[in-house]
């Protein structure tokens, strides 16, 4: 009876390690390049780039829409887009990624990702970019 306890309670870990599961509601989840690139391969997700327009144009991820942060209107804008989509925010290094998380948490977003590291590990591990 133990043995069967305990290949119950093994199972039951190795089925919690090795699921993906979305973050749960109130969560931002830090993911890697490598997390980010299957996240995009595998789902409809919306990817945003959080940094200023200049720095948009000196290079992006493909596919990410340009909502600045520190802009006036970052509230408004991301009012705009579906609260039921998954989405990923990145920056540059990841502190503006994160502030940017807690604004979609208040806003309602469920299922939020933030790019550990930014686009500067992105990069750095090889991942292309694109030049506006």
């Amino acid at each position: 009876m133990k043995r069967f306890i305990l290949l119950l309670c093994s199972v039951f870990n190795l089925g919690m390690i090795c699921c993906k599961q979305a973050p749960s509601k109130g969560v931002v989840k830090t993911v890697s390049p490598k997390e980010v690139q299957a996240l995009l391969i595998e789902n409809a997700m919306l990817l945003i780039d959080v940094r200023t327009p200049k720095e948009f144009k000196g290079g992006h991820i493909e596919g990410a829409q340009n909502i600045d942060l520190f802009s006036a209107t970052f509230d408004s804008d991301i009012e705009k887009l579906d609260k039921t989509k998954p989405v990923i925010l990145y920056c540059k290094s990841g502190g503006r990624s994160a502030k940017s998380g807690r604004k979609l948490l208040n806003a309602g977003f469920t299922e939020i990702y933030d790019l550990r590291g930014g686009i500067t590990r992105w990069e750095k591990e090889g991942f292309e970019i694109k030049l506006h």
